[in-house]
């Protein structure tokens, strides 16, 4: 990507970010410092970057706070539930660039399916095809290390003791995912981008939240949320046996994760929080899936292959156009939007703005404390 190229995407998001104060200038302010490190200096293309997290640490000495009873439940479920990333079928041989018996992905769901920048040579496009899956895989990976991260945070944060138990154990799983995504992208696609830059801002603003239930929310329910739709999606169409294993087991682990999430919410801002807060949070909420659903723009596809045929607002014009990329995103946007009804963040108020992001269909869907595995796996 030239200069000129560059310089256009960073005014582009400092478009996005005017936009946001105009919506909701008290939660682009708190956004502010992260799009600075992630829009405008590109820390998120470093290959390491530091920040320090201004939240408290909470002991307890009476250890008897223990909070909702489901977070002791989950704690059972979760130890019980782990799994090792050495069993998984690592001899099993994948190509990126099948398009026909296992593939990772349909190629009905490249970016480009079905217009004209579509190649006529089947190779061009099974290359591009391989990329497309290193990007978002890449993505979900960088989303795993920022949980990581998060939940070792909520370990420390969060004011009831059952909940640190839990979160030991999601410490661990975080830890498992960053393993298995990371050597299936290294050994089998070989194809690691860096963190999308909109990913890099969720993630940089939610580490630097002293309020522990912004790392709740920013996490367990909406990075978590989104991945769990992603990889629904994958494991439903994925072709490829060792992807579809190893999916299976995430999702297990992701599924109590979002549980988690919720349970530690819905009281809190239902019925704790004050109005003026608990509209806040609903606020940030919807700027923060502005930002997730901006990440699957695919512009550092555009730019590897399309740069010179198709400029940055063409390219986002199609793809939000897209039917295809249109019922991706719904799709990924599934475990989202049901669960921030269950936490009172999906109100009359904030409806009509998630209606045009094109998502608000999934409300009456079951949200993530009501959803059995089966019923994860089958969907």
């Amino acid at each position: 990507m030239n200069l000129a190229d560059e310089a256009i995407g960073t005014f582009e998001r400092l478009g996005d970010l005017a936009e946001m104060i105009g919506r909701n200038p008290k939660v682009a302010l708190e956004l502010a410092p992260s799009a600075l490190r992630g829009y405008i200096l590109k820390e998120g293309e470093k290959n390491t970057f530091s920040l320090n997290s201004p939240h408290k640490t909470l002991y307890d000495w009476t250890y008897a706070n223990e909070g909702n009873p489901a977070f002791r439940e989950l704690y059972h479920r979760a130890y019980k539930g782990q799994w090792s990333a050495q069993d998984l079928p690592w001899e099993t041989s994948v190509d990126p660039e099948d398009l026909k018996e296992r593939y990772i992905l349909p190629e009905k769901l490249s970016p480009i399916y079905n217009t004209p920048l579509m190649s006529k040579d089947p190779k061009d496009n099974a290359r591009l095809m391989h990329d497309v899956l290193g990007f978002l895989l890449s993505q979900f990976l960088h989303g795993e290390q920022g949980a990581l991260y998060a939940a070792a945070f909520t370990v420390e944060a969060t004011p009831w003791f059952g909940a640190k138990l839990y979160g030991a154990t999601q410490v661990m799983d975080e830890g498992r995912h960053v393993e298995v995504f990371s050597k299936y992208i290294r050994e089998k696609l070989q194809r690691l981008y860096p963190v999308n830059d909109n990913l890099f801002v969720v993630l940089h603003a939610l580490h630097q939240s002293p309020d522990w239930d912004i790392k709740f929310l920013g996490m367990q329910i909406m990075i978590e949320g989104l991945a769990l739709g992603a990889f629904g999606l994958f494991y439903k169409f994925t072709k490829e046996p060792l992807l579809k294993e190893l999916l299976r087991l995430v999702i297990s682990d992701e599924a109590r994760h979002v549980h988690y999430g919720v349970e530690a919410l819905r009281d809190y801002y239902t019925k704790e929080v004050s109005e003026t807060l608990r509209r806040e949070r609903e606020d940030w909420a919807y700027e923060i899936a502005v930002m997730l659903r901006n990440r699957f723009l695919f512009y550092e596809i555009r730019d590897k292959y399309f740069a010179g045929r198709i400029s940055r607002k063409g390219w986002e014009k199609m793809i939000l156009e897209s039917e295809i990329m249109r019922e991706f995103r719904r799709v990924l946007f599934s475990r989202l939007i049901p669960n921030l009804k269950a936490i009172g963040l999906l109100t009359d108020r904030i409806r009509p703005k998630y209606e045009q992001l094109g998502v608000i269909e999934f409300e009456h869907m079951k949200s993530a404390d009501r959803l059995s595995l089966a019923e994860l796996l089958a969907a």
